[in-house]
């Protein structure tokens, strides 16, 4: 064949593809993602580039600002009307823009920001060889015990990358319940997957028990990562698009013209029950509810502990952020097949996580279960199905992430001869050793167990209320007695700590610096105002409860 002839060949094949489109970017919309993105990448070239004696404090600095900048961004969209009125899709039809969006990314923002304050925390531990440690190993790719961590302990290495870590985690936080196809949801699901799995590995102390929960977050996290990409795949053979409305239309029967190649799959329900659970396996996975929570324990206790408050409250918030996006835009028209499994989801979730926290004997673990019952109480909002069990929701949200990294915090400070002390028998008679410090845990406690006057007690009367308005009044009794149930073993460390005599070899309160002091402050204030007075948080919550579509 003569080489003219290949050539107009393919110069005729190429012709009837015509322009690809451009993409239309709605930057200013997309501003609290981009900053903490681009902090990211600058905190990278940070690294790369700034002498190691100047990395830490750039990297705090950056961080804090960035964080405070995308909040601030945040508050500038509200502000605007992009939570109300001028509520909207941007990034060609990727991410919405509206209050329960924004109301979500402001509360993971100002959590981020308190919670890096614990990593930057320098004073708890003695210095060795001169030099300020954090929680962090000197040296992460060392193996444990090795001359070569020695020598990294004996430089003062520190290991500055967690900041840029957290900024990659806590963008893609921002985008997971703000993601309007599917797709995005991976995608945004990976991006703050990833970094997690890392800062679990890389605690300075107790570093095998690190890296062991780290592997196990990995492994079990990919397993629900496969859950919902093979979700998606379903769902997207139902609905020939991956695009929320779309789905929602074809659910609904309003969709238009269809794709021939998918006319055989369409529409059919097989593919969409099977997908939908899937998709919701690995959401509910993420939020840590029975019986996709055997994770949450073991990562708990063994993560650093400044990572453990940073994910305990930031992963919650985005991921039933986006468990209720896909619940209320994109299959509302499933409400009475979903409702039944998630019932019995919420009921085993808060059964379960208040029965197995009493027998546990190690305060992180404690507050592990204890998270896995707030999750829970959380889904009795969720299955409310109704405008008021969405700002429930939002609200119990913005209280539970401040008394979950005020409570970790304080659990950083109590510590003997092995770093922190979280046996729960070294707590004993720790209101007598240091009055201030059990004075502020036991504040949180009893948030935790929603007595009256603090954030927990306004959030579970929220979520409760809609339930029961939503018609699960049942689940509400169920919820009161999982409450009864966990209030004991809250009420038991408060016991321990004011009404047990203090032992002589007990751990000591290690001073903090004011980044843990302000940390712990915001978290006893917010407590404090939304117990007291949360009407106006109420209400800001009732006005983002609208989802976009």
């Amino acid at each position: 064949m003569s080489t003219t002839a290949v050539h107009s060949l393919w110069t005729t094949a190429a012709e009837p593809i015509g322009r690809i489109p451009s993409p239309e970017i709605e930057y200013g919309q997309l501003a609290p993602v981009l900053i903490v993105v681009g902090a990211a990448v600058v905190g990278i070239l940070v690294e790369a580039f700034v002498p190691r004696r100047g990395r830490y404090h750039t990297q705090v600095f950056l961080s804090v600002v960035a964080l405070a900048s995308a909040f601030a961004a945040v508050v500038g969209l509200a502000a605007t009307g992009n939570a109300t009125t001028k509520s909207g899709i941007a990034a060609m039809g990727a991410i919405a823009v509206d209050g329960p969006a924004l109301f979500l990314q402001g509360t993971i923002l100002l959590a981020s920001i308190v919670a890096v304050f614990t990593f930057a925390e320098r004073r708890l531990d003695p210095a060795d060889h001169g030099h300020r440690v954090d929680s962090f190993a000197a040296e992460a790719a060392a193996v444990p015990g090795s001359d070569q961590e020695k020598a990294a302990v004996k430089a003062g290495f520190t290991t500055t990358e967690v900041f840029p870590l957290v900024l990659f985690a806590v963008s893609g936080m921002l985008v997971f319940p703000a993601a309007n196809d599917l797709l995005t949801l991976f995608v945004a699901l990976e991006v703050f997957s990833l970094p997690l799995y890392l800062l679990c590995a890389v605690a300075r102390r107790k570093r095998l028990m690190s890296q062991e929960a780290a592997v196990k977050y990995f492994l079990l996290g990919a397993f629900s990562s496969a859950f919902l990409l093979f979700g998606i795949a379903l769902l997207y053979g139902y609905a020939g698009s991956v695009s929320y409305a779309t789905i929602a239309n074809v659910v609904d029967g309003t969709v238009g013209s269809v794709d021939p190649a998918l006319a055989t799959t369409m529409g059919n329900d097989a593919l969409l029950l099977i997908g939908f659970a899937m998709v919701l396996t690995g959401l509910l996975f993420k939020v840590g509810a029975v019986p996709f929570h055997m994770w949450t324990p073991d990562v708990y206790q063994g993560a650093p502990t400044p990572v453990t408050g940073f994910m305990a409250a930031a992963t919650k918030v985005a991921a039933f952020g986006a468990m209720l996006r896909v619940l209320y835009v994109v299959l509302p028209g499933l409400t009475w097949d979903w409702r039944p499994v998630m019932w019995g989801v919420a009921i085993v979730t808060m059964l379960g996580g208040a029965i197995v926290a009493i027998t546990q004997t190690d305060i992180k673990r404690l507050l592990a279960y204890s998270s896995i019952a707030h999750a829970g109480f959380i889904l009795a909002g969720v299955i409310a199905a109704t405008p008021a069990g969405v700002s429930s929701v939002l609200f119990y949200l913005l209280a539970y992430s401040f008394v979950t990294i005020g409570a970790f915090a304080v659990v950083t400070l109590v510590r003997d001869a092995g770093g922190e002390a979280t046996h729960l028998s070294k707590w004993a008679g720790l209101g007598r050793r240091s009055p201030l410090v059990a004075a502020v845990f036991a504040v949180f406690l009893l948030a935790f167990a929603g007595i009256p006057l603090t954030s927990g007690f306004s959030g579970k009367f929220a979520v409760f209320k809609a339930a029961a308005e939503g018609g699960a009044g049942a689940l509400v009794v169920v919820g009161v007695v999982s409450s009864a149930i966990a209030a004991f073993f809250y009420i038991r460390v408060i016991v321990l700590m004011f009404f047990s005599e203090p032992k002589a070899d007990g751990p000591t309160v290690a001073v903090p610096s004011p980044l843990t002091m302000t940390t712990i402050g915001v978290g006893v204030a917010v407590t404090l105002v939304l117990g007291l007075a949360p009407q106006y948080f109420l209400d800001l919550a009732g006005q983002a409860g609208v989802f976009v579509r």
